[in-house]
């Protein structure tokens, strides 16, 4: 009796998970449909004069200025860089902290982010990090959880 109450239970689980994927990928289409609208009402806007030369400038800065924070904080597939670090740290200056994150993978690439203006380090390898640094060699800690 109790184990077909689990079971009952795990179907239900199961359909709701179902329906939620279902509602995500109707929700990711209808973002991709938007998206796609935005080239043409842009154009509408310029003819119309609701939108100057200067509002696209800014547009694209405040798009390019995204697109960097998201490498530097390694939210990108890619990860953050020295290079990364190194610009962000020029932007900033020395007044603010600079955490780089998603492209460390050991002590060395710690280090170069540190030697790049980094003054954080964000990665899910911090044991490995420890370990390497006080010279324990250790290919057991991933930081794929």
């Amino acid at each position: 009796m109790a184990q077909a109450k689990a079971e009952v239970r795990r179907a239900a689980a199961v359909a709701v998970e179902q329906e939620m994927r279902a509602k995500t990928q109707e929700q990711r289409a209808k973002v991709v449909e938007a998206e796609a609208q935005v080239p043409q009402a842009m154009a509408d806007a310029f003819r119309s004069g609701n939108l100057g030369i200067m509002d696209y400038v800014r547009m694209k800065n405040v798009q390019a200025d995204t697109s960097m924070r998201e490498s530097i904080a390694g939210t990108e597939k890619s990860g953050a860089t020295a290079a990364d670090v190194a610009l962000m740290r020029r932007v900033v200056g020395s007044g603010l902290g600079v955490k780089a994150s998603g492209g460390v993978k050991g002590i060395e690439d710690a280090k170069a982010m540190v030697e790049a203006g980094a003054t954080r380090i964000g990665a899910s390898v911090g044991v490995k990090i420890a370990q390497e640094a006080s010279g324990v060699k250790s290919n057991n800690v991933t930081g794929n959880y």
